[in-house]
């Protein structure tokens, strides 16, 4: 079985093969960083402008890379939502499009879900399965106990962790994207110069908050006025550490839940462009092993936005009978788990 994968719902336009044994055939990413970094953050006007003009490009490249041709396919899948609803529009659009015209099967894919399974991807890894989800949109826990079952267990109350790393590069004038800047500052800094608050760490449930350490950054930096780069790569350090502890914090209460609720081998997933932090991982490798977890973390290049996930997503949906119909609506919000409690902080993109 072979499906194609479009994404399109944030800074990356991409495109993608792959086939039902795992084999990536191929997997084309653009990335939109130059366009974007002027203005500090993504423009969405000046993503889906484009998305349009690249999309159909490489989606040939992709097609000519895997040495396959759309009658070759068997469906088409696109993310369809949660996002910046103009990209989003542009990827279903064209998905639709390609699907008409090969006569295939359109499937509309969950962004979130595309993380979700990512590790089904890359590892094989069986149901049920604990994820944290952190990237610059979304900060959440959720078990995963099959395609479309989804459980959350706790999310962010404001902002998401990828959106405070790009706020405190900003703050320290480290360039964008945030999250690579802050690590490679980090790299030369003293992680114990400065004392920052780890939120939420010991509080009861599995829910996240950045702001307040975001802040805290603020202050920090306007105290110490002219920074040198030893302060920033002190401050870069402290604030790095202070996520990586308090995500770490908030994951081990919900592998405490999912081992509560469930027999068997557990594997804790970290998915999402914030998965990529090098000390996030670590610290959330000696974490999951002392809850008698098994950390799972997908290649890099599954981590950020990338149409692979989106692909494979489709195709888990498709071989279980799902598709959708032409009139299918890009959707700005989607949550993985509809009848969890709606959280309205920034970082609550789903």
């Amino acid at each position: 079985m072979l499906v194609l994968g479009i994404e399109t719902s944030c800074d990356e336009t991409a495109a993608a093969v792959v086939r039902d044994d795992r084999t990536i055939l191929a997997d084309v990413v653009l990335s939109q960083l130059d366009e974007h970094r002027p203005f500090g953050g993504v423009v969405p006007e000046i993503a889906a402008r484009a998305h349009l003009d690249h999309l159909d490009r490489l989606v040939a490249e992709a097609l000519r890379r895997s040495a396959v041709d759309l009658a070759a396919l068997d469906a088409v899948a696109a993310t369809a939502g949660p996002g910046l609803i103009g990209g989003i529009m542009v990827g279903v659009t064209t998905a639709k499009a390609i699907a008409a015209v090969a006569g295939k099967p359109f499937v509309a894919v969950n962004h979130l879900e595309g993380h979700a399974l990512s590790a089904r991807l890359s590892h094989g890894l069986e149901f049920p399965y604990l994820l944290l989800l952190v990237s610059g949109g979304h900060c959440q826990l959720l078990t995963v106990e099959g395609v479309g079952r989804y459980r959350r267990l706790g999310a962010t109350i404001d902002d998401a962790a990828g959106e405070a790393f790009d706020k405190v590069a900003k703050m320290l004038d480290l360039g964008y994207p945030g999250g690579p800047a802050v690590q490679r500052a980090a790299a030369a800094g003293d992680t114990g110069r400065f004392a920052l608050p780890r939120p939420m760490k010991g509080r009861p449930g599995c829910d996240f908050s950045f702001s307040g350490l975001k802040n805290a950054v603020r202050l920090l930096v306007a105290e110490l006025g002219t920074l040198s780069d030893q302060d920033k790569a002190d401050v870069a350090a402290a604030f790095q550490l202070a996520v990586a502890e308090s995500v770490a914090d908030r994951s081990g209460r919900a592998m405490g839940e999912f081992a509560r609720d469930y027999a068997g081998p557990a594997h804790l997933v970290v998915a999402g462009g914030v998965a990529a932090n090098t000390l996030l991982r670590q610290t959330l490798a000696a974490k999951a092993a002392d809850c008698g977890f098994t950390l799972v973390a997908p290649p890099l290049a599954l981590c950020t936005d990338n149409a692979a996930m989106i692909a494979w997503a489709g195709l888990e949906r498709f071989r279980l009978g799902q598709s959708d119909g032409l009139d299918f609506a890009a959707r700005p919000r989607w949550p993985l788990d509809p009848g969890a409690k709606r959280l309205r902080g920034a970082g609550v993109k789903a």
